[in-house]
């Protein structure tokens, strides 16, 4: 099966490349509009013998239309030959699944998935923080700005038409209307900005100022220390005193009594007592080594 790659036109300049964006659309601009027989046979031949030349000829003859579409996403700040080298992607995965026996135009069935394509590219590149990941924030994301009838904050009144409009919550259009007024700020102020009216960076706020991050490691590294060694002087008991220890003073729950101990190992308290004494006495002499 051919791939999108097979599909990309070898004879037009670059989108991207400096200086010759106005170039290639001049150039896509002269290519001919194909009549409705010639796209059903370029389509039919290309679906029935895979001939990569009829897949050029319908790739080429759609570009235009990429370059139309590519411009109603200006405002979100992204160069336009990027969103036209992501709208051609979608142009050739559109020709490779068209089915001209469907009775629609290439043009109404690509736009789908030259569309997706841009949108996935702006809500890649658009912040560096993502602002939309739910079905309902895209949605959002690209008719919010349309939904508005004026420059700054809505009001509740026309939250609650966007809303309605959209189908979402008045939450929903709140949160995204503050995604969208945000920007992207460095951690660190910039290098050589010694403008004294500059808002200050995170950094300057968003440091935890309770404890040095060296210092949660030392204490953290003498914690994991101790511990190894708990369980080195319980390895070195015998089973009996190993259990009164742990049952005496490592339990969850409350402290089993001595005589419970007695009881249950036929012994006096005050022998239980003595067990623990020496074995506690043991595990000290390991700590303090």
């Amino acid at each position: 099966m051919t791939t999108a790659n097979a599909l990309i036109p070898n004879s037009l300049p670059v989108p991207s490349a400096l200086g010759s964006l106005d170039a290639y659309i001049g150039a896509v601009y002269r290519i001919p509009v194909l009549s409705v027989e010639d796209e059903q046979a370029l389509a039919r031949r290309y679906l029935a013998e895979e001939d990569l030349n009829a897949a050029r000829e319908l790739v080429h003859s759609h570009l235009r239309f990429v370059v139309h579409v590519a411009r109603g996403y200006n405002g979100y700040g992204l160069p336009l030959g990027d969103l036209i080298q992501e709208g051609n992607i979608g142009l050739m995965k559109a020709v490779k699944r068209f089915d001209p026996d469907q009775g629609v135009r290439l043009v109404s069935f690509a736009v789908h998935w030259i569309r997706a394509e841009m949108h996935e590219f702006i809500l890649k590149n658009w912040r560096i923080v993502k602002v939309a990941t739910t079905k309902a924030q895209r949605k959002l994301f690209f008719n919010l700005r349309r939904s508005k009838k004026r420059l700054g904050w809505m009001n509740a009144e026309e939250v609650r038409v966007v809303a309605n409009d959209l189908n979402v919550s008045e939450r929903e259009v709140l949160e995204m209307e503050s995604r969208l007024s945000g920007r992207d700020i460095g951690f660190d102020a910039p290098e050589g900005d010694d403008d004294d009216r500059a808002p200050p960076s995170p950094v300057a706020y968003l440091r935890a100022h309770d404890e040095d991050p060296s210092q949660i490691y030392e204490r953290e590294s003498v914690e994991d220390h101790q511990v190894g060694l708990l369980h080195e002087g319980l390895a070195k008991l015998d089973e009996r005193s190993r259990d009164i220890v742990a049952r005496r003073w490592l339990g969850n729950e409350n402290k089993v009594t001595l005589q419970e101990l007695a009881n249950e190992y036929g012994v006096s308290a005050e022998r239980i007592r003595q067990i623990e004494a020496n074995a506690l006495k043991k595990m000290r002499v390991l700590f303090a080594a």
